[in-house]
């Protein structure tokens, strides 16, 4: 059973940074694309960001776009997220998830059903 778990959510003053970490369980994350997902209050889960499994690949929604940065650590089966100058709006629940077929110089930020396994989610609230 391939099992993700977040970690780094916490809560951030406006312009602040934080960087989320995706680790795996029982599995390579190398072998796959990982995506970054965020579900706000009251709204559906989006897609954020994606890196693809040989980590040529990086794909950002606008929103993300100049602010969030994703890189993969093989050497310690990590995905990061690295946020900076967040704003209210990117408060959310973020989850990170597998895309078990994608080929290996592709990833998707969307839509959610191309991606087969999915974490428990982090929190990050920013606010002053």
């Amino acid at each position: 059973q391939l099992q993700l778990v977040e970690s780094g959510g916490g809560l951030v003053q406006p312009g602040g940074s934080l960087r989320l970490s995706c680790a795996a369980s029982g599995f390579s994350l190398h072998y796959y694309a990982i995506g970054w997902f965020r579900q706000a209050p009251g709204k559906e889960r989006e897609g954020v960001s994606c890196i693809s499994s040989n980590g040529g690949t990086t794909n950002y929604v606008d929103s993300a776009k100049g602010r969030f940065t994703i890189t993969r650590d093989t050497v310690n089966n990590l995905v990061y997220l690295e946020m900076n100058s967040l704003k209210p709006d990117d408060t959310a629940i973020y989850y990170c998830a597998a895309d078990v077929y994608a080929v290996e110089a592709m990833c998707v930020t969307g839509p959610e059903t191309e991606y087969s396994y999915w974490g428990q989610g982090t929190r990050v609230t920013v606010s002053s």
